[in-house]
């Protein structure tokens, strides 16, 4: 379990009456052990109840509904495990000592596609599916991984993981060459103990063309384990986007104030104070400082002041975004957080996929708000 200490100076002032007493994000310093960073490597709760059946292909896309067959015949495909009499061995049976047989085709794949396909339901449906206890399959994003990495070690990161069945990472990010060859090398190992492995990833900076996620790179950045994926092409539009309304404009200060306050476990802070804040948490404890919250209400949104605010920025949207925690804002919309200049940069995707997932989160946020 995670602890949250709150700085006095930050908590707001309390609420008389009936109404529930708001919280404040800026209040909150979580510290998370390293065992719960193992222990939540699954789906996040947004996606425990997704399986392969709930996912609704578009019927214009016909690789939507492929990419379903081929992933139920991969998780099925892993109901053999390695055989410790035998010692470790690679994908395919190949490697040290003697391996029972394993399934025909690679053991390895990767959802190749733009943001909003529906790429992190399908690898969620295929941890689901997979014939393994939940201890012996992992789910993550690649900066949980990395977070992983820094709080156990490389080697104890492995020794962790060689036991799995499956490791699913979602987002591998290919924009930090650091970073990418740290988890190429964890994977190589995980691949010698017999680990399957299934992937998502954002684009590499400068690679934006036709505002999708290539393949190729990805194949190439992982370097020697190329041959043991198979991609997969989702194409189709952002599915928060289908047929769903234009993003609302923003609420007043005072309809966010009055809402937060009406709303039991809602937060309520100034936006500008709260990027302040998240300067002073590490990203790997952000689901953490969301715990316990039903909604996140912000006053003052403006467009964010740099890069590095913005990545930040990034990453709560996602772990809101994973909890499916409304968020009432007041100030600009969503779609103007991030200057032309980022939307045309390397960074490009992850930004319109924040603008994406904080849009949903706003719509979702509508019911909070009395209106007459």
């Amino acid at each position: 379990m995670s602890t949250v200490s709150s700085s006095p100076a930050s908590v707001p002032a309390p609420i008389t009456g009936t109404a529930p007493a708001t919280v404040s994000l800026c209040a909150r310093e979580p510290r998370v052990p390293a065992d719960r960073l193992v222990a939540e490597m699954v789906p996040p709760p947004r996606f425990d109840s997704v399986r392969f059946g709930t996912y609704i292909p578009d019927p214009n896309q016909p690789s939507q509904s492929e990419a379903v067959r081929v992933l139920e015949a991969f998780a099925g495909g892993l109901g053999e495990a390695p055989s410790a009499a035998t010692g470790r061995r690679g994908f395919f049976g190949l490697g040290r000592g003697r391996a029972p047989k394993t399934p025909a085709g690679p053991r390895g794949v990767y959802l190749d596609g733009g943001y909003g396909v529906g790429k992190t339901h399908l690898l969620a449906s295929l941890w689901h599916a997979t014939p393994a206890e939940p201890s012996r399959k992992a789910f993550g994003t690649f900066v949980e991984l990395t977070n992983l990495v820094g709080a156990l070690g490389f080697q104890q990161t492995v020794q962790t993981l060689s036991g799995h069945r499956l490791l699913c990472i979602d987002e591998f990010e290919l924009d930090d060459p650091g970073d990418t060859v740290l988890v190429s090398s964890l994977l190589a190992r995980l691949v010698e103990a017999g680990v399957a492995l299934a992937a998502t990833s954002n684009t590499l900076p400068g690679k934006l063309g036709e505002g999708r996620f290539a393949a190729a790179d990805f194949l190439r950045e992982i370097q020697g384990l190329s041959a043991h994926f198979r991609a997969l092409r989702i194409d189709g539009e952002d599915y928060r986007h289908r047929g769903l309304p234009e993003a609302p404009a923003p609420y007043s200060d005072e309809q966010v104030t009055r809402a937060a306050r009406a709303t039991e476990g809602a937060s309520l802070d100034d936006f500008p104070a709260l990027l302040d804040h998240l300067a002073r948490v590490h990203p790997s404890r952000y689901g953490a400082l969301t715990d316990g919250l039903t909604a996140v209400c912000l006053t003052g949104v403006r467009p964010v002041p740099d890069q590095s605010t913005a990545l930040r920025l990034v990453v709560l949207a996602d772990r809101l975004y994973d909890r499916e925690v409304p968020v009432l804002a007041s100030g600009l919309p969503f779609d103007r957080l991030f200057s032309e200049e980022m939307l045309k940069g390397g960074y490009r995707k992850k930004y319109f996929r924040a603008i994406s997932r904080l849009t949903a989160l706003a719509r979702d946020a509508g019911r909070l708000v009395d209106t007459p």
